[in-house]
């Protein structure tokens, strides 16, 4: 399987969230999972990638359609609260970046 989310054609859209996991990570791992789940259930999602170092750093882009799919994202009650609880309790600090892509390119195949 891979770590590549299929994407089409551009344009579409990507969210990167980079993020310092704190301390304190209780129901973290299961928010994270459900969140994905949740996510690549609404109109206009394309894929995720992700990863995250030993040190807690993580990054995270998904990708979206369109700005209106990025909308109805942000406003789903379930990412709310994620959101709240990564501010209150995990996240020890983030940033999102929202970005059109425009051009896309990809590597060597099969290796």
């Amino acid at each position: 399987m891979s770590r590549f989310a299929p994407l089409p054609e551009p344009p579409y859209y990507a969210v990167i969230f980079t993020a310092q996991l704190s301390k304190d990570t209780q129901g973290y791992a299961a928010m994270a999972e459900k969140m994905g789940e949740l996510a690549a259930s609404q109109p206009g999602y394309l894929g995720i990638e992700s990863t995250r170092d030993a040190g807690g750093l993580g990054i995270t882009v998904s990708y979206w359609l369109d700005e209106a799919a990025l909308t109805n994202w942000k406003a789903v009650s379930e990412h709310l609260y994620a959101q709240k609880m990564g501010r209150e309790k995990w996240y020890e600090h983030y940033t999102l970046r929202v970005a059109k892509v425009e051009r896309a390119y990809a590597g060597p195949k099969g290796r």
